[in-house]
């Protein structure tokens, strides 16, 4: 087995050095999707969209198949990543908007203390706003900003100035950019990327139905899409012409899924599986695709291995270096989400081992609505109609199901779109009894609750009347979660780290 000096030295050999003042350490630059499906992305699997930038990207990395976000809800999703830690470790951070918790290591801050220079550019979601960098990560950062404030209203990505930070970085120093594009969050605003992709090429979700109003809101969800690939060939052309592309780890990933029904929020492979890419470190093959389970608490242990660098006990998830040496190695066999409030009140947890995924639900008498950009939607109104006509397919209707099952187990091995529940069977399956008990000691371990007094809708569900929001007790307070470091099960074999 190789020391951990030996194996920094191997990773470090690997990064050629051209720019003495950066110590040979490798930078690393995190460019982040906003609310977008890993099935929408080309290089895994879509043919109507238009990513080349992103898809060599993978030919010149490593393209994880199975990497999942911690919840598919922009602010936890994010502030989990970069402080490794599932969300109802956070306090008010498990839930949208939530604040970040002062005395948590952050992972910009941890570079930032060790030499890097720290930037971020685009879309801030670590806090109580997506506007700007607010509280703790603040710490974070030598610059920040670039288009948040304006990217909404004033129809830019928040990408506009990505190589422009890229040039202007000190150059006696390694860096760590993350770069957050507004795309493909709602409202559309791809400007001069309008209407690349034609309705008719778009694949029609079996969760939606296939109407030219659906098909027209998918078709702007992909020129958006297209636009985010756009401002990704331009920073991997920036690395490659300031001769700094070798020496640097690039990180491609979404916060969580599409902004459309039965995706963003809730659990499914749609809402919670992320297009990772890595490209870059020591031992990653070019063109390599693993299908080993990932979280996105494991990338900020992944980095701070790669810098040389401690990990803080805080910390949650594990190194993906074992995996980016090996596509065939393995260092979880257990990942876990959660869904939370986002506009409407939820309690849903997941595991997933091997093909089984299995969901726990505390308020099964609610319904699963999503978030407001999902639900009052071109594509939902469509679901509405076909819902009030009765011509939803049960995978459809779920949109509308209350009560839904307190328990749902699925196979996507056998049922990659989650249409059959295993759990409801009269003989289910013995991996139920087996998952069961291995979100039990998570929950346990980790100090997952259900509040007792959640924070409610600030949405009025029929009308989409918008009320003030009311925070309530998030999850994990009861057992004070915030001060919990346990990773709970990560390995079958019970090997945690």
């Amino acid at each position: 087995m190789r020391t951990p000096c030996l194996l920094l030295a191997a990773v470090l050999l690997a990064f050629p050095t051209n720019a003495p003042a950066a110590e040979g350490r490798p930078n690393f630059v995190f460019i982040i999707g906003d609310d977008i499906s890993a099935e929408d992305i080309g290089c895994f699997g879509n043919p109507g969209i238009r990513t080349p930038n992103i898809d060599r990207l993978a030919a010149e990395g490593m393209q994880f198949t199975n990497a999942y976000v911690t919840i598919s809800s922009c602010s936890p999703s994010r502030l989990s990543l970069l402080t490794s830690r599932y969300p109802h470790n956070l306090e008010t951070g498990a839930e949208l908007h939530g604040a970040f918790p002062a005395g948590i290591p952050f992972l910009p801050a941890l570079l930032r203390s060790a030499g890097y220079h720290t930037v971020q550019s685009g879309k801030a979601h670590f806090g109580t706003t997506p506007g700007r960098v607010t509280g703790p990560a603040l710490k974070g950062f030598d610059v920040m900003g670039d288009g948040e404030l304006d990217a909404l209203a004033g129809g830019r990505s928040g990408a506009n100035r990505w190589v422009d930070r890229l040039r202007e970085r000190p150059r006696d120093r390694p860096f760590f950019l993350w770069l957050a594009a507004h795309d493909a969050h709602r409202i559309w605003d791809a400007e001069t990327f309008a209407g690349l992709t034609r309705p008719r090429e778009v694949t029609v979700p079996p969760q939606l139905v296939d109407t030219p109003e659906t098909r027209a809101d998918l078709a702007s969800y992909y020129d958006e899409i297209v636009r985010l690939d756009h401002y990704t060939g331009e920073v991997v052309r920036e690395l490659a012409r300031q001769e700094v592309l070798e020496q640097t780890v690039v990180i491609f990933l979404s916060d969580n899924g599409r902004p459309f029904p039965g995706a963003k929020t809730r659990l499914t492979d749609e809402g919670i599986k992320t297009p990772l890419i890595i490209r870059g470190p020591s031992g990653s093959r070019r063109g390599a695709r693993t299908d080993a389970l990932a979280s996105t608490i494991d990338l900020a242990p992944t980095v701070l291995e790669l810098a040389g660098l401690p990990r803080p006990a805080t910390f949650q998830g594990v190194s993906l270096l074992p995996v980016l040496r090996d596509p065939a190695a393995t260092v979880r066999d257990y990942v876990f989400a959660e869904q939370n409030w986002h506009n409407f009140a939820a309690h849903v947890r997941m595991v997933r081992h091997g093909s089984h995924v299995y969901m726990r639900n505390a308020w099964p008498e609610r319904p699963l609505a999503g978030a407001s950009d999902t639900y009052y939607t071109p594509s939902a109104e469509a679901l509405k109609r076909a819902h009030a006509a009765g011509r939803l397919t049960p995978l459809q209707a779920d949109l509308f199901l209350a009560p839904r099952p307190a328990e749902e187990l699925y196979d996507l091995g056998n049922d990659p779109r989650q249409a059959r529940n295993l759990a409801l069977g009269a003989s289910p399956p013995p991996e139920l009894a087996g998952l069961r008990a291995v979100l039990d000691r998570w929950t346990r371990e980790t100090g997952d609750t259900v509040p007792a007094a959640p924070t409610p809708d600030n949405i009025v569900l029929a009308t989409g009347e918008r009320l003030p929001l009311r925070r309530g007790e998030p999850p994990g307070a009861a057992a004070g979660a915030a001060r919990i470091h346990a990773s709970g099960p990560i390995r079958a074999t019970g090997e945690n780290r």
